[in-house]
């Protein structure tokens, strides 16, 4: 059975994640459990630049930035990230997109967004250099890979370091890993 445009449109419009498909990081169109997980109507989507959706453009615009090369090397590209809703409301989501063209990415892409909040939840108002290290650190880097990523220095990795540690009232590393990824 060969399946219809209806078909597909409704597997789009009813899955139970976030979907978009964006032209050069601007929303051409997303279905409502996307449109509901940042607070809006799908319509109200439409048109708007995906880096509104971040806590800061400036986060936008470097996410943007990491995920170009690993895009147009695969052509598909994931990671979990603080976004923001429309009241303001900071969530953690796991993101996963797929470029149509690798020679130019960002061109058309069909992205999947999932609010893990309820396993990873925000637990502290952190600096967008915070939750940078903190997305990094989540997943494993040293603060020498953090600070190659960054274009920083690793003193600097472990100053943010430290106050993450503060920020989330705890004392060793690991306490902190496991605040991050919303194990405790």
């Amino acid at each position: 059975m060969q399946l219809t445009h209806d078909d597909l449109q409704l597997a789009f419009d009813l899955a139970p994640v976030g979907l978009c498909v964006s032209r050069n990081r601007v929303i051409q169109r997303c279905n409502e459990a996307f449109a509901a997980m940042f607070g809006y109507q799908p319509s109200e989507l439409a048109g708007r630049p995906l880096a509104s959706l971040y806590p800061s453009e400036q986060e936008g615009k470097r996410i943007g930035e990491q995920a170009y090369p690993v895009l147009r090397a695969e052509g598909c590209y994931s990671d979990e990230r603080i976004m923001r809703q429309r009241d303001g409301a900071l969530f953690w989501c796991h993101v996963s997109g797929q470029s149509l063209n690798k020679d130019n990415p960002y061109n058309c892409a069909v992205w999947m967004f999932e609010d893990i909040s309820r396993r990873r939840p925000v637990t502290a108002e952190l600096t967008a250099r915070e939750r940078e290290i903190a997305k990094f650190l989540s997943v494993g880097e040293t603060s020498k890979e953090i600070a190659r990523h960054l274009a920083i220095s690793p003193r600097t990795v472990e100053a943010h370091r430290a106050r993450l540690m503060r920020k989330l009232q705890v004392r060793t590393h690991t306490e902190m890993i496991a605040r991050l990824v919303g194990l405790c």
